[in-house]
């Protein structure tokens, strides 16, 4: 069970969203909430977050990251059997993977959080934060996902860098139903973004345009923006490329 906690109504909305999305959840509302759609209610963060603790296989806390931690502080016992914590702020902007991000996937679900909202994944874990390449893709609606996989594995060559270094395959929400490319993320272990096509389309940088595909989508490209607007600090290393009828850019992330 994955229980949403939220002590405002804007979180309320945010629950209600990620509820819709997610399976097996249960959402928990403050009593001062005025939500005429229900929820569970109660009168203590601190109090629910203690009964369901143990009993949630992650806790999704819509408010102040402040709050999330005194609530769960008291009852932090080991990084193996602890529920996955996970804090997005009322306004969706982020989500953070706070406690057990490894192992109770925790990180996994700060991505899937932030392609569901259009929200920013914050994920600290050290095996992770280290990884600063990011592969744009664009396909085709059906491609196959061996297809994408061999597509992706030539693009990380030619941009001289390793699979091993490879933080996230991104791409458009368009493609967020794409079964190929979800296929394909997950047969290489590699975390999969969408980016919101609002946000390509208010933000993109300097890219070369398609034609087609701001044809078909009213996008300027689809492989460069998601590569570029998936991480911060980024430089394409390999702009567009074609391989196999997929469309592949690779971006770095750099230190400051």
């Amino acid at each position: 069970m994955i229980a949403l906690i939220t002590l405002s109504s804007e979180g309320a909305s945010i629950a209600r969203t990620l509820a819709a999305a997610l399976p097996d959840t249960r959402i928990f509302l403050h009593e001062a909430v005025a939500d005429k759609e229900g929820g569970e209610r109660f009168g203590s963060i601190f109090d629910v977050t203690g009964r369901i603790f143990n009993e949630a296989e992650a806790l999704v806390f819509i408010a102040p990251v402040g709050v999330a931690v005194r609530s769960i502080a008291p009852h932090i016992r080991d990084k193996r059997t602890d529920p996955a914590v996970v804090v997005v702020d009322v306004r969706g902007r982020y989500a953070i993977s706070l406690l057990a991000g490894h192992e109770g996937g925790a990180n996994d679900l700060s991505l899937a959080i932030g392609n569901i909202l259009g929200a920013e994944p914050v994920i600290t874990t050290s095996t992770e934060a280290l990884k600063t390449i990011i592969v744009g893709v664009g396909c085709r609606k059906g491609c196959e996902a061996g297809i994408i996989v061999e597509a992706v594995k030539r693009a990380v060559a030619d941009a001289g860098a390793q699979m091993s270094e490879v933080r996230y395959i991104a791409s458009a929400d368009i493609k967020e139903k794409e079964q190929g490319l979800i296929d394909a993320a997950r047969a290489l272990s590699i975390a999969l973004r969408f980016i919101p096509s609002a946000e390509i389309r208010s933000k993109a940088p300097s890219c070369k345009e398609s034609a087609l595909v701001r044809e078909k989508f009213n996008l300027p490209g689809v492989a460069e923006p998601a590569a570029l607007l998936a991480g911060r600090r980024t430089s394409l290393v390999l702009p567009k490329t074609i391989y196999g009828g997929v469309a592949v850019a690779v971006a770095r992330e750099n230190s400051l």
